[in-house]
């Protein structure tokens, strides 16, 4: 099974033609919350709505989708012509009366007939053939496989990105966790130096002890790391599942996001500051990325 992350961002284009008609659909989608569609076409074709959106479902799974459909040619509308057989009845009545009256004599040839107001009307009949709306479903699924295609080139790119970004926010995080001892034994020398300092050099060792342990106890970072690593762990898994992740990786972000900054603060030392901006700046990074993906 070949494993893809798939972007909302991507255009399709495909057309089915006849002897007498050319169907022309473009699909082009952009980042959404959820899945959604929306779609232009002749009203003919309305019918054919909830059948399209079913067959587009197969291609997107989220993202906003503009549809366009154009049909060029007369295979969709039959015109035909009808006759008002009364009314034309009533002309020529009238007519006939008029000729007598007035010793007029009538010219009723084709050609004075047609000019007849409302007599002859052009009424356009939908076709509902089976032949067109295998047409339309064709170039639906021209343009949803050249969409796909398009989708899964970027999102191939996406992953590659946002895999790098993860390689380097992992590799900042074991850095931390390297700092974190550190921490705690420059805190033990600073207060241990204070304490001498106020107390002539006859340190309370229990005091120490006990101020020192209040302090890594505040100050410890092992919780924030493993859950750190655990969301990292999550997002790798992701990035190798078929389904639509985008909404999950936006989540595991934020939560990832809130593990660093809750280091920052608790740490309290300029080393580990300088990892924690270099890692919300890659979260920041892999958050915009998120942002484009299915």
């Amino acid at each position: 099974m070949i494993i893809m992350v798939v972007s909302m961002t991507g255009y399709g284009r495909g057309i089915s033609e006849s002897e007498n008609l050319r169907i022309l659909v473009e699909v082009k989608t952009v980042n959404h919350r959820f899945c959604e569609y929306h779609i232009r076409m002749p009203r003919q074709l309305l019918v054919l709505e909830d059948k399209i959106k079913k067959q587009l479902g197969s291609y997107i799974r989220r993202g906003r989708a503009e549809v366009f459909i154009t049909v060029e040619g007369d295979g969709l509308i039959h015109k035909k012509l009808v006759v008002d057989w009364s009314l034309l009845d009533q002309y020529m009545n009238s007519l006939d009366i008029i000729s007598n009256k007035y010793q007029m004599h009538p010219n009723n040839t084709p050609h004075t007939v047609s000019q007849l107001e409302d007599v002859f009307i052009i009424q356009e009949e939908q076709t509902n053939s089976p032949e067109i709306e295998a047409h339309i479903m064709s170039a639906v699924n021209q343009a949803g496989e050249e969409l796909k295609r398009m989708r899964m080139a970027e999102g191939t790119q996406l992953k590659i990105d946002i895999q790098q970004h993860l390689d380097k926010l992992k590799e900042t995080a074991e850095k931390v966790k390297s700092l974190a001892p550190i921490v705690t034994q420059a805190y033990r020398e600073r207060l241990q130096q204070r304490m001498t300092e106020f107390t002539a050099g006859m340190v309370d060792e229990t005091r120490l002890l006990n101020e020192v342990a209040i302090f890594t106890d505040k100050a410890d970072l092992n919780e924030e790391i493993i859950r750190l690593n655990s969301h990292l762990a999550q997002v790798y898994a992701s990035l190798n599942s078929n389904e639509a992740i985008g909404r999950k990786l936006d989540f595991l972000v934020q939560e990832m996001n809130r593990e660093v900054n809750t280091i920052g603060s608790k740490a309290n030392d300029s080393n580990i500051a300088i990892e924690v901006v270099e890692m919300k700046s890659l979260l920041e990074k892999m958050k915009e990325q998120i942002q484009n993906i299915e």
